[in-house]
């Protein structure tokens, strides 16, 4: 972990125990006493069981490439995609790069098709978070009191994310566009990059080559429509039941889609790069939006602490166990943070 984001973490966590100081750590201590620990075990059997279904789905993304490494060999290399995900404030996506790397370096694939899978499992796994997050922000702007500041806020990242998206897959079906997008990139490596420009330039032209048709073959493949799409919905309910199962241990009355509705207010704001995971924003939020639908302060800040307790910081902590098993220093080697020479060198190695 580096120290921008040890800071970010730490910064963070004192703005949560400034908001539990607001609201009475008496009382929350209090409802954390009565909570249902029965229930509380089964969230976090949910959560593990989505973990499970986050590496099922890219799975099915790799063996459509042929891309054949066991499922007991990607689910680590999930879980520290995740805890990277946590820590970094890029917007739920600093993990995604790790992820890539670790399967290329661990089980020698090319980096440009490792990186395609991991792309299209992020691309899955937003498309019905898009159709959830419309559906929440109308339902909100229609039955919620919410100030118009964050409607607009709310609104606007939707809009980014789809736009997000469709260059992505615009990059993948139109080689011209992705020219276009070679010729961006070419054309910074030769303002900072002066002596390594010819060789970056042909490493980034095979790697964009190479990245687009892998995407073309997972685009084109039907088996993307028949699993993985309603496996991203399901992984998504489940995320919303781990929520109410965390409600029902301790005893809130609550509805569940209220509690949808929030958790994707939420998620939406823990992807804007901020801070690691949305870390005080996203929790703060989700105390103030379960309080204006009738939950107590006292009984909605114990509920978020638990839920982000298993949400958040399970998978940070395993993944960053996990870590070292890939090397300390996995996180300086990859190549969107390595240096000019360093980035032509791993690009090299991978052909």
């Amino acid at each position: 972990m580096d120290k921008k984001s040890a800071f970010f973490i730490i910064l963070s966590i004192a703005i949560l125990a400034v908001m539990l100081y607001l609201i009475g750590i008496d009382q929350v201590i209090s409802a954390l006493k009565n909570a249902n620990l029965s229930l509380i075990t089964l969230a976090i059997a949910i959560q593990i069981f989505t973990y499970l279904l986050y590496t099922l789905r890219w799975k099915i993304l790799n063996n459509l490439v042929y891309i054949n490494v066991s499922f007991k060999k990607l689910l680590p290399i999930m879980m520290v995609g995740l805890a990277v995900n946590n820590i970094t404030p890029s917007g739920r996506g600093g993990g995604e790069p790790v992820r890539a790397y670790l399967l290329a370096e661990e089980h020698g694939y090319k980096l440009k098709d490792t990186f395609a899978t991991v792309v299209a499992d992020r691309v899955l796994d937003t498309f019905p978070f898009i159709v959830l997050a419309a559906i929440t922000i109308i339902s909100m702007v229609l039955f919620f009191d919410i100030a118009p500041w964050l409607v607009i806020v709310l609104i606007l990242s939707v809009i980014a994310i789809i736009a997000i998206l469709i260059v992505l897959v615009y990059m993948c079906i139109n080689p011209n566009f992705g020219v276009r997008v070679e010729k961006w990139l070419t054309g910074l490596v030769k303002r900072f990059y002066k002596k390594k420009s010819d060789s970056l330039n042909e490493s980034i032209h095979d790697n964009i080559f190479g990245f687009q048709q892998t995407m073309k073959i997972l685009i084109s493949d039907k088996k993307i429509l028949y699993y993985t799409i309603p496996l991203s919905f399901l992984i998504w309910a489940f995320e919303i039941l781990r929520v109410y199962i965390v409600f029902l241990a301790f005893g809130a009355p609550l509805n569940v889609i209220i509690i949808g509705e929030v958790f994707i207010v939420a998620s939406l704001v823990g992807m804007i790069p901020l801070l690691p995971g949305g870390l005080g924003a996203v929790d703060g939020l989700m105390i103030g939006l379960y309080s204006k639908a009738g939950i107590s302060m006292s009984l909605a800040a114990p509920v978020t602490m638990i839920e982000r307790l298993i949400s958040f910081w399970m998978a940070s902590i395993i993944g960053l166990l996990l870590l070292p098993h890939y090397g300390s220093s996995v996180l300086e080697k990859i190549p969107l943070s390595s240096s000019a020479e360093d980035l032509d060198k791993s690009i090299k190695n991978d052909e």
